[in-house]
């Protein structure tokens, strides 16, 4: 069909938009084609003919793909566009600068700046007016306060916007299974054109938007685009007639092939936000000090203004005593600006600005170590989030165990055939298991390039038992293929814990229904069973409860049990087109048993995770006698837990909880057995309700809304690649004793975080008592604006690189987690900054009212002893807070001389600040006698530190405020999804 016009009906008229088709494709107009996918127009793609007219006026071969030499990609992407979207500029450094200048507290502060910078001007002249003078309070000096601290900010989110960037990169080069020429090839997503036949295989993201030429099975999860839960079932050839498919969906079961209609800008797009733990509680933080800092500076000021309106008081700078009667007009306009310049300056430089310089230096410094671990994080927010976690969900195969199956045990009937051995099987039960096993799977068997073994692909289930058939039960899967017709298959999901082929056997001209999944479930459909001389009998309770005794024999023997069931299906049901695999009155052809070992050093990290007091919760597919012996096995459970205790539910009953009934019980669960993902996904939001912080681990599709739902997604070894993208952090060893590694790296960035928020606040407790002190009871505050920069400066730059560098310890792990709803400020540091803001307060005040008396000093001299001792107050404070709690401090610093370094450099910069910089900083030259005592009173915090300590504090927070950060709920499939029959 060729059409020039598109209709679009608005609620007030009727518009027709006039649309071109390409010359290339006179047949197809882009914009129309994009409206038929988007809103599932069946009628306008009949008239298109359907998905083969669609691909004729495309040019595109359904079977062999498109031709793909480099003119026919170039003329795909001429007429239709390419597989990327348009991206906001990249920013540079100067973009973030405007970005932190345009906050209003800046703005605010850079218009009493620009005002009293006219004033300084007009009063004193060009030159003397824009002259930075340190000791003046002036335009200039609040300028370069202002400068210095958005450029911190600036810099900050500069690094972490170009990191994004990369990221945006790596995710367009996921390489694609498409049909090109003929034959298969893997192209970047960002190579997929308007009419690709692309390959759709269970766990991949669709990258475009198209339609589904063929397949089996195709469950696609819609949940991200359109919230809806169920995943759709894609086949315009049953009733659903739904052949539409749309980028960034994911495909949850089945396999098939897709027409590519639209690409890039043309396709729909789902963006996502996120919060973290640590995030919040530093936003609440900061929030709560900004409160304080500016009641404080407010007052400062109205009691200025009022000192200064009643008269017989010195304008800011020390000169000459005010008449407001007598005084010109520019002079008083000066002199308040003056008075409401200092509290400002106070306001921006006193709110702790370099928290996110000290995260963002923790985090890099962490996720460069944990690269040496091999961990690689996915989100930079994922590593401090970490720290945080209080409860951990595992998967058992692949996480606790290797995931390399073997079968170990077959039961035929009621007798193991390892007794019997596999000649005693009657040939028509080798046959079934022949056709259960060799179709009824989607593994493949080749011959290895030296011709002497089979290689085999598929999940590691599969592979196992196509293994074992062949090696022991003579399968040949190429003549297996010849003599059976697949008629319908319906892949393995997490509801029926099951899967299931139709075929027809061409040598018996019979149809038979094949079933393999979970064996009590397999068990519960089945009438009749197979003895060993291939006689069909009766399943009686009798017998039933002997097979039940089997299963669970096997499954305390931590082995996976599958069961293989088959029943003929009359010829006359067949034809009637029933396509849907029914199972019920089978026959029951054999128990399968499958060992997959416990990984090394399991049992050891799960004792790790207990003793730094975060719960392990494994979460598994398994029956629920396997889940338990795993669990007993790994120390998850105890030997004396059962169900009756809670400990251990099915997937099933916590399903059928009531959501109070959920939340009642959730804490006391470590073992769910049969779950899917759903009841996965139910727990994570139970124990998020409760205030958890938690952390999934798994490695398969079936994971992926739990592992998009949690605060922390690990992803173990390689995974799926739904599972990847849903994951905030990858284990690339494959070791569940990593996961450890990353939990003790992600208490070090909190401890870090910590220990810089304790040195923050000391500073900004002691800079707020002086002032507010001395401006109240002389009119004029201490600390130019300059030195308020730098002192803030030395504890921003320096403290955070000093304390950013230290390594995870033992003692991070017997500290119970901060989690969500935990006060980030605790006790002991409440107690720690209180006692040596106290002190450096008296230091300073006794300095400010009587060091001129006591040590005979000018007063040039005095106010830089006071910037001294305030600068080494915090460095001396730095090392202080090396070791939180422990009362020897210099254990182990001389281990770290990147500390050392830190500390060292940063005492150098002072002295030269202090001896060199008078025309910058305002500073005299001291003596050695002066530079003793400066040292000296620094030092002092460090015996009044390891006093303190000793002071016990109780439990409960000091200061009690909401710190529950807002829970955000993923909407993902709650519904089957592709679950690989080991990885429950």
């Amino acid at each position: 069909m060729s059409s020039k016009f598109h209709t679009t009906i608005s609620s007030n008229s009727i518009v027709i938009d006039i649309v071109e088709p390409h010359p290339n494709f006179p047949e197809i107009v882009q914009s129309v084609l994009t409206q038929v996918v988007k809103q599932k127009n069946l009628d306008q793609l009949r008239e298109y003919g359907g998905v083969e007219g669609l691909a004729s006026g495309l040019k595109t071969n359904l079977k062999h793909g498109i031709n793909g030499d480099v003119e026919d990609i170039s003329r795909r992407k001429e007429a239709f566009g390419s597989n990327t979207y348009r991206r906001s500029p990249k920013k540079n450094l100067f973009d973030f600068v405007l970005e932190a200048l345009r906050e209003p507290t800046s703005l605010i502060v850079l218009a009493c700046a620009a005002v009293s910078l006219g004033l300084e001007i007009r009063q004193h002249g060009l030159k003397e007016g824009c002259y930075l003078n340190p000791n003046r309070y002036g335009g200039g000096s609040i300028f370069v306060t202002v400068f210095v601290v958005t450029a911190i900010s600036a810099i900050v989110k500069f690094r972490q916007n170009r990191q994004f960037v990369k990221l945006s990169e790596v995710s367009n080069n996921i390489q694609v299974d498409v049909l090109r020429n003929g034959g298969e090839q893997k192209v970047p997503r960002s190579e997929i054109v308007v009419g690709d036949v692309v390959c759709l295989n269970n766990g991949d993201q669709i990258p475009a938007d198209g339609l589904f030429i063929g397949g089996h099975s195709l469950l696609v999860d819609e949940s991200s685009m359109t919230a809806e839960t169920n995943p759709v079932e894609v086949d315009p050839s049953h009733n659903h007639n739904n052949p539409f498919l749309f980028s960034n969906t994911k495909v949850t079961s089945g396999n098939g092939r897709m027409l590519v209609t639209s690409v890039g800008m043309n396709t729909i797009s789902i963006d996502s936000n996120e919060h973290t733990p640590l995030k919040y509680k530093l936003n609440k933080l900061t929030s709560s000090i900004g409160k304080v800092v500016l009641s404080v500076a407010f007052l400062v000021q109205v009691i200025l203004l009022i000192r200064y309106f009643t008269g017989n008081q010195k304008d800011m700078n020390g000169n000459a005593e005010y008449n407001g009667s007598k005084t010109k007009a520019y002079d008083i306009l000066n002199s308040v600006f003056d008075i409401i310049a200092a509290p400002v300056t106070i306001l921006v430089d006193a709110i702790p600005g370099g928290l996110p310089v000290a995260v963002t230096l923790s985090l890099a410094h962490s996720m460069k170590r944990m690269m040496r671990d091999h961990a690689i994080i996915g989100k930079h927010t994922a590593c401090e989030t970490m720290g945080f976690a209080t409860t951990i969900c595992i998967d058992k195969t692949g996480t606790l165990t290797l995931n390399q199956m073997k079968v170990t045990m077959f039961w035929l009937g009621q007798d193991c055939i390892e007794e019997k051995g596999i000649s005693s099987v009657a040939t028509s039960v080798v046959e079934l298991l022949h056709h259960g096993i060799g179709l009824n799977t989607t593994s493949s068997v080749n011959m290895s390039t030296s011709g002497s073994e089979f290689e085999f692909s598929g999940s590691p289930t599969e592979k196992a038992i196509v293994s074992w058939a062949v090696s022991e039960l003579n399968l040949d899967m190429e003549g297996l293929k010849q003599s059976g017709e697949i008629l319908h298959v319906e892949a393995f999901n997490s509801t029926k814990k099951q899967s299931g082929v139709l075929m027809r056997n061409k040598e018996q001209n019979t149809i038979n229904l094949h079933i393999q999944g979970g064996a009590e479930m397999v068990l519960a459909m089945c009438s009749n069973y197979y003895d060993v001389s291939g006689t069909i009998k009766v399943l009686d309770d009798d017998e039933r409860k002997i097979f039940d005794g089997i299963i669970q024999g096997m499954a305390a023997s931590s082995l996976r049990c599958i069961a293989l069931a088959h029943k003929q299906v009359p010829e006359e049901e067949n034809e009637e087109g029933k396509k849907q695999i029914e199972g019920n009155c089978l026959t029951l052809l054999g128990l399968v048993g499958l060992m997959d070992a416990c990984r090394p050093g399991v049992k050891e990290a799960v004792q790790e995770f207990q003793y730094a007091g975060v719960n392990v919760k494994m979460v598994t597919g398994d029956n629920i006698f396997t889940a338990r012996a795993i669990a007993t096995e790994c120390g998850i459970l105890k030997p004396n837990q059962d169900m009756e205790s809670g400990a251990v539910v099915l997937g099933e009953q916590f399903r059928n909880y009531t959501p109070e009934e959920r939340m009642e019980k959730v804490n006391n669960i470590s073992v769910m057995a049969r779950a899917s993902p759903r009841d996965k996904l139910l727990m994570v939001q139970c124990l998020k309700q409760k205030g958890h912080v938690v952390a999934v681990i798994g490695d398969g599709t079936n994971d992926a809304p739990a592992l998009k739902e949690a605060d922390i997604g690990l992803l173990m070894g390689q995974g799926t690649k739904v599972a990847k993208e849903c994951s905030d952090i990858i284990i690339l060893d494959d070791s569940f004793r990593s996961v450890a590694t990353v939990l003790r790296w992600g208490r070090c960035v909190c401890t870090n975080v910590q220990k810089f928020i304790q040195l923050q606040l000391t500073l900004t407790v002691t800079t707020l008592a002086i002032n507010f002190v001395v401006s109240v009871s002389t009119g004029e505050v201490p600390l130019s604006a300059v030195e308020l920069v730098w002192v803030n400066l030395i504890s921003n730059t320096s403290g955070a690189l000093a304390l950013a560098t230290e390594k995870p310890t033992k003692e991070l792990m017997e500290n119970p987690p901060v989690g969500r709803t935990k006060q980030l400020i605790t006790n002991v540091m409440w107690r720690n900054l209180l006692s040596q803001a106290l002190y450096q307060t008296s230091v300073l005040l006794t300095l400010q009212f009587k060091g001129e008396a006591i040590f005979k000093v000018s007063a040039n001299v005095n106010d830089t002893l006071i910037l001294n001792v305030l600068a080494l107050c915090q460095v001396f404070n730095v090392i202080f807070l090396w070791k939180l709690e422990n009362k020897n401090v210099f254990e182990g610093i001389h281990k770290n001389h990147l500390f050392l370094v830190i500390i060292g450099v940063t005492i150098a910069v002072q002295a030269v600040v202090v001896e060199f910089l008078k025309k910058v900083a305002g500073t005299e030259r001291l003596n050695w006698w002066q530079w003793g005592v400066s040292v000296g009173f620094a030092s002092v915090s460090w015996p009044i530190g390891w006093v303190v300590k000793w002071i016990p504090v109780p439990q409960k927070p000091f200061l009690l405020h909401p710190c529950h950060p807002p829970i955000s709920h993923t909407s993902f499939s709650l519904t089957p999804l592709e679950l690989d029959p080991v990885s429950g």
